[in-house]
């Protein structure tokens, strides 16, 4: 960040302030909690981590320092559930992403099926990523796109699914104009979400355990081969 840009030390403390501030209603929203899923508590927790969040990246661009404290973000977090408790109907709703990481074998693909399908009237969608876009998905199913991305030209990125409770089956047609419209995350029953962000926690992990296997005492790897050896000699006998 140029220096130009950089907050001033007032708006550093004014940051400061406010994360006292949202420290104390939060504590006080604990204190005075009506019951397991207070919404107060809910609000008084992301107050807090918003103004923790701002007053970190404040004290980080002006003086490249960082708060010893992590407080969780909201973002893969849901509000305390509000819905019924034996919903009589459910709606399901996925997300995927996608890079077209190969557009040749995007337009490939949508040409085959173009020709496969053709309707006579000349025109060739399959043409532009957009419309080879329109014309794999209406041919294919999501979920198996889903499943073979790469035969595609695509590449997978983040996906969530959630699971959320209605009062009643909705009226055919009633919802298809906005159909992502008005989602209550109070009513979200469960969610399941895949991201790489997971995927490198899991691979950083085990880099950590082959590192520490690698940094063995080699005199210990080299008895840990002798028993081998003598039980192999053993089970000859």
């Amino acid at each position: 960040m140029s220096d130009a840009a950089q907050p001033t030390a007032a708006e550093v403390r004014a940051a400061a302030e406010a994360v006292k501030t949202a420290l104390d209603r939060h504590l006080a929203a604990v204190e005075g909690r009506s019951g397991e899923d207070d919404p107060a508590v809910y609000e008084a927790f992301n107050q807090l981590a918003a103004a923790a969040e701002v007053y970190d990246e404040l004290l980080y661009d002006r003086y490249d320092e960082v708060t010893p404290f992590e407080i969780p973000g909201t973002d893969d977090s849901l509000p305390p559930y509000t819905g019924p408790e034996e919903p009589n109907a459910v709606s399901v709703l996925i997300r995927r992403d996608y890079a077209v990481a190969e557009p040749q074998r995007l337009l490939a693909q949508a040409q085959r099926v173009e020709a496969a399908v053709g309707d006579g009237t000349g025109t060739e969608a399959s043409g532009t990523i957009h419309g080879a876009l329109g014309i794999l998905f209406d041919e294919f199913e999501a979920d198996e796109i889903a499943s073979r991305p790469k035969e595609f030209g695509l590449e997978e990125g983040d996906s969530t699914l959630w699971v959320t409770a209605a009062d009643e089956t909705a009226e055919p047609g009633a919802w298809l104009e906005a159909p992502f419209e008005g989602v209550d995350p109070q009513r979200v029953v469960c969610r399941f979400d895949v991201s790489a962000v997971f995927d490198d926690e899991i691979n950083d992990e085990i880099d950590d355990i082959d590192e520490a296997e690698d940094e063995l005492d080699p005199d210990l790897d080299a008895d840990l081969d002798e028993d081998e050896d003598l039980e192999a000699l053993e089970a000859d006998r």
